[in-house]
């Protein structure tokens, strides 16, 4: 990680009111940088990893609130900027991989219509020169007949495709910064391997850094550099990602000791058993 990190985030909170009245807290005080490196942040549901993602790029909408002390994109602090501003962070510098790419392609417009028109909005191009980089884009992803792809429709593509698509379509505007909000989870186990080894090719040629989310402790300290595990929207835990299984932290050993292990079959999986105190 070089000395002046990508992104500071300090002292971010993300809450939701409810119907009683009082405050849901789905992020509470959560401090973090990122270099030119792969940051996996992991965690059960619920635990705030991907409120933390959308939260970076002001993408939770009233009645939910987002407060930090800064959320700064190489010095720049990105809740001082107007939304007509932060819609050119957006893609253009930071750009958000969903979980399933079912619900992010637009099923009547073409492949190749949807990244034309995803870099055509940060890149003042022709068409003709779009299509090209969408073609150039789709082939970097490991598609094999990029011309079929950019003429066909969402529905027509499976699902280790369509996040291929989702990938090339975030990153063909060359942004700065990628987070992956579960891209692999819906996605069979041979085809995970393929998303992961392309993405890793791709943020290593970029030199970009990588916010991955996962419940997928194995998955992450196999594929970053560091990790931070959240619970209740805190980070409690942060540590390399080699050294996971060293973690010291009653929550992270609880969720390393309900993974079932190869190497130590058990007949029962450790029950996580949870403190009060990690939440408050």
């Amino acid at each position: 990680m070089t000395d002046a990190p990508l992104l500071d985030v300090k002292g971010l909170n993300v809450t939701f009111p409810t119907r009683d009245g009082g405050i849901f807290h789905a992020v509470r005080d959560l401090g973090f940088t990122l270099g030119r490196e792969r940051l996996g942040i992991v965690g059960e549901s619920g635990s705030g990893k991907s409120m933390t993602g959308r939260a970076i790029l002001r993408l939770v909408r009233p009645p939910g609130k987002v407060i930090a002390d800064h959320i700064n994109l190489e010095g720049q602090n990105l809740l001082d900027l107007s939304e007509r501003d932060m819609r050119k962070v957006r893609g253009q510098r930071i750009s958000m991989v969903m979980q399933d790419p079912k619900f992010s392609l637009n099923p009547v417009m073409t492949v190749g219509n949807q990244i034309v028109e995803a870099y055509r909005l940060h890149a003042s191009v022709s068409k003709k020169q779009a299509k090209q980089k969408a073609l150039e884009m789709l082939e970097a992803v490991a598609i094999r007949d990029p011309e079929r792809v950019f003429r066909a429709y969402p529905h027509e593509m499976s699902g280790g495709m369509g996040q291929r698509i989702m990938i090339a379509m975030m990153l063909v505007p060359d942004p700065e910064i990628l987070i992956a909000d579960e891209p692999t989870s819906a996605l069979d186990v041979s085809v995970q391997g393929d998303v992961l080894r392309i993405m890793d090719k791709l943020v290593k040629e970029r030199g970009m850094g990588l916010i991955f989310i996962s419940h997928d402790l194995n998955l992450v300290s196999a594929f970053c550099d560091r990790i931070l595990i959240m619970y209740a929207g805190r980070v409690v835990e942060t540590c390399e990602a080699g050294k996971l299984h060293e973690a010291t932290h009653p929550y992270t050993r609880g969720l390393l000791n309900s993974l079932p292990r190869l190497d130590e079959p058990r007949e029962r999986l450790d029950v996580l058993q949870r403190d009060p105190s990690w939440s408050a």
